[in-house]
């Protein structure tokens, strides 16, 4: 008679359906749909991302589950006055960002390199943004968030390499499959994670 497997090893146990990777698939589906509804907003975008990353790390360090009912709870325990000033923050950089692309292609005198540098300004500000959501300072202190987020991006160029592929990678999903916007959330906030916690010591 065969002892029972270790479901930590990542097997299944006998009579087990599912192993312990599926259950994460399963978990990073859930939470990716749910992120996308707590983002349509616009505003709430910063603390929907960030607070997916904060269940996806707390599973990874405390094994604790990632269900649609532990965001939603988490979702409502944040500091919602620091988030709604983050997301606005976020919107009036888009909006600007989005005023200056048009400009660009106007076809104005200079404006290639202008458009160069615009696409090299927000290259880096999307990476610091995203970084500063996976920052465990996120909840709720998003000055202390995003000064880390800037000092990572700096220092770990890989890892800044690696969540610009993950965004690359998630629009071009959703491009391809508008259906997969409402997963896409998922994915990327195990890639940001992941590339923060890969330099814990």
């Amino acid at each position: 008679m065969s002892a029972p497997t270790d479901t930590a090893s990542g097997r299944r146990e006998p009579g087990e359906l599912f192993g312990p990777r599926f259950e994460l698939f399963a978990d990073v589906l859930a939470l990716g749909l749910v992120t996308a509804v707590a983002c349509l907003p616009l505003v709430t975008v910063p603390a929907a991302l960030a607070t997916a990353c904060t269940l996806l790390r707390r599973r990874q360090r405390y094994a604790e589950p990632c269900t649609a009912g532990h965001y939603v709870r988490a979702l409502c325990a944040r500091r919602w006055r620091a988030d709604l000033a983050a997301g606005g923050l976020l919107l009036a950089f888009g909006v600007l960002f989005a005023a200056d692309t048009a400009l660009a292609a106007a076809g104005l005198p200079g404006a290639v390199p202008f458009a160069l540098f615009l696409a090299a300004v927000g290259t880096v500000l999307a990476v610091i943004a995203l970084r500063a959501c996976a920052q465990e300072q996120a909840a709720g202190h998003w000055r202390a968030a995003l000064r880390a987020a800037a000092l990572c991006s700096a220092r770990d160029l890989p890892g800044s390499l690696l969540v610009l592929l993950a965004l690359a990678t998630a629009a071009v999903c959703a491009w391809v499959l508008p259906p997969l916007l409402f997963l896409v959330p998922g994915p990327l906030a195990v890639a940001l994670t992941a590339v923060e916690r890969r330099t814990d010591g």
